[in-house]
């Protein structure tokens, strides 16, 4: 049987499925694909806290459906910072990140055409949880590679010691569990 930690996020109700990451450390999972309704209104709290933006851009996981709402709702495009080079990506920027519930080196990319959006335009970069930074500081790698200007990095959580970080939004605070 599974445990849950029961939080709210823009005024909802969640239950969030706890799973084991090390012998030390559990984690409570938020999984925005398929919930509209959250989605929906998180993003409408977060774009009331952050500083005017050009461009939204996001690494290509759980996030997206958090950038296109944002996109949607500011009417400002986004961009995925995607994990493999396709062919349609010309030159493409590269940069490793590690985080929290990958556990092993991946790479996030850009193309030539979307570096091309971001040159000079202030930048929002938003994740579905910001954990150890890991992930939020390669995308600033790419948006700085890329000749953009950040505007704010912005989640919907900020979990464990993230939460005391001043240069991130966020809605709530997630604690880590350990045992």
């Amino acid at each position: 049987m599974s445990e849950y930690y029961k939080m709210k996020i823009a005024g909802l109700e969640r239950e969030l499925e706890m799973f084991s990451v090390s012998d030390k450390l559990d984690i409570a999972a938020f999984i925005i694909f398929g919930d509209v309704e959250l989605t929906v209104a998180g993003v409408s709290e977060l774009l009331k806290k952050v500083p005017e933006f050009d461009i939204i851009l996001t690494p290509e996981a759980k996030s997206i459906p958090i950038a296109y709402e944002a996109s949607r709702q500011s009417g400002k495009p986004y961009i995925v910072a995607r994990k493999g080079v396709k062919v349609y990506m010309r030159n493409p920027l590269d940069v490793a990140v590690t985080s929290i519930t990958t556990q092993h080196e991946q790479h996030l990319y850009l193309g030539e055409t979307e570096v091309n959006k971001i040159k000079g335009k202030r930048v929002l970069i938003v994740d579905d949880v910001i954990s150890t930074g890991e992930s939020l500081e390669a995308v600033r790698e790419l948006v700085k590679e890329a000749g953009g200007i950040e505007a704010s990095s912005a989640a919907f959580l900020a979990e464990g010691d993230a939460a005391e970080r001043d240069d991130i939004i966020f809605l709530e605070k997630l604690p880590l569990f350990f045992k």
